[in-house]
This record gives C-alpha cells, structure tokens and sequence, in this order.
C-alpha cells in the first residue's frame, strides 16, 4: 500500500475540498482501491479471490432481505469529513432514495461518493495489507458518522478468521452486538432481521 501525505487541518471546508481533489486525480493501477484514511490518500491492491468470494456469498443473502428501493454496492465511496476520510467499503447498502433532507443534501455532495451518514450497513473484509485500517480507523470514522451497522469480517485476525457485528454508534466508538469465527451465524437486526450463514465463506 502507497500513501500520499496531505496537510488537512480539520474543519477547514477548501482544504477537505482539495484532499477530495487529491484523491479523485490519484491514477492507480486498474483494480487498486484508492482511499482517504486519516488524511491520507492511500492506494490498495485488488483483492484475492477468497475475499471476492466473501463478498459475492454475502451480498448474495442481503440481496434477499433489503427494500426494493435501497442499493447494495461494492464500489461505493463512502465519505466521512470529520475524519478526514474517503472510504470504499467491501459493502455498502443505502438507500436510493434519501428521505432525510440533511442526508439528501450531502448524497448530491458530489458524484464521487455519498456521505457514509446515508448508509444503513456497512461492512469490510480485511486484506493483509488494510487489516488495521478495517479494525480501528475504519469503525471509528463509520461511528462518528452514525452508521447504524458495521460489520467486520476479519480473515486475518491472529486466532483465525472472525466475524464481528458492530452497532449503537456514539462519537468514534460502536459496541459489539455479535462476535464469533467462520462457521457461526451472525443475526443482523431490522431492518434487515437476517441470519448470515458464513459457512461456506473460504478461508484464507
């Protein structure tokens, strides 16, 4: 992974707006996942086909159980000013329609991404080389932004693979609902009232 340094103080809207820039200008290899972490510009390799096959099984069973008019994305930006961060989740689901006007306001922001205020779940898939990022940086820009679902599906955690539903957003903290390893159910509550079957998500 490539990082590019910005100076961005935060709370300064022309200098969020030229990170923005810095980041949609970054030319990455095809496939590489271009991000803004911490103010940083970061560049990630494509994924390994066991994490494509993580996110294909599992936006396979949310497609079953979200409205019609929500989207389910896997290329979607996501961003969060006030941690000075551009995210791209493994997966995303938001609606296509805001009803909120505040929430409207920032989807129309800009054609790049949404405001991850938008999103109803949110859920990320560690590689090796973003594993800390998905585990601390992430959760606490997706909390401070008031997403009411994080899920993390940790392929690289030191026991073994493990899947943790995070919620009840507060600042930059979310506490854990469900915690548990590949082969376990994970409930993901309304809207959504699903029942995540992980086994047959691959391991590494």
């Amino acid at each position: 992974m490539s990082a590019l340094a910005a100076d961005h103080p935060q709370g300064h809207s022309h200098e969020w707006e030229e990170l923005v820039r810095l980041w949609e200008e970054t030319d990455a290899p095809e496939g590489c996942k271009v991000e803004i972490i911490e103010g940083i510009v970061t560049v990630s390799p494509a994924p390994a086909n066991q994490h494509n096959s993580i996110a294909w099984k599992l936006q396979r069973q949310l497609t079953n159980v979200i409205p019609e008019d929500w989207g389910l994305y896997q290329t979607l930006a996501v961003a969060i000013p006030a941690r000075s961060g551009v995210y791209i989740p493994d997966l995303v689901v938001a609606p296509e329609t805001v009803v909120d006007a505040s929430i409207e306001e920032a989807v129309n922001e800009s054609e790049n991404y949404i405001q991850a205020s938008a999103a109803s779940f949110i859920c990320e898939i560690t590689s090796k080389t973003n594993a800390r990022h998905d585990r601390i940086s992430k959760p606490a820009g997706y909390a401070r932004a008031g997403v009411p679902l994080y899920l993390l599906i940790d392929r690289w955690a030191p026991g073994g693979p493990t899947i943790t539903l995070y919620g009840e957003p507060g600042d930059d903290v979310y506490r854990v609902l469900q915690a548990g390893k590949f082969g376990d159910d994970i409930h993901l509550p309304a809207p959504f009232d699903l029942v995540i079957d992980t086994s047959s998500f691959p391991l590494r």
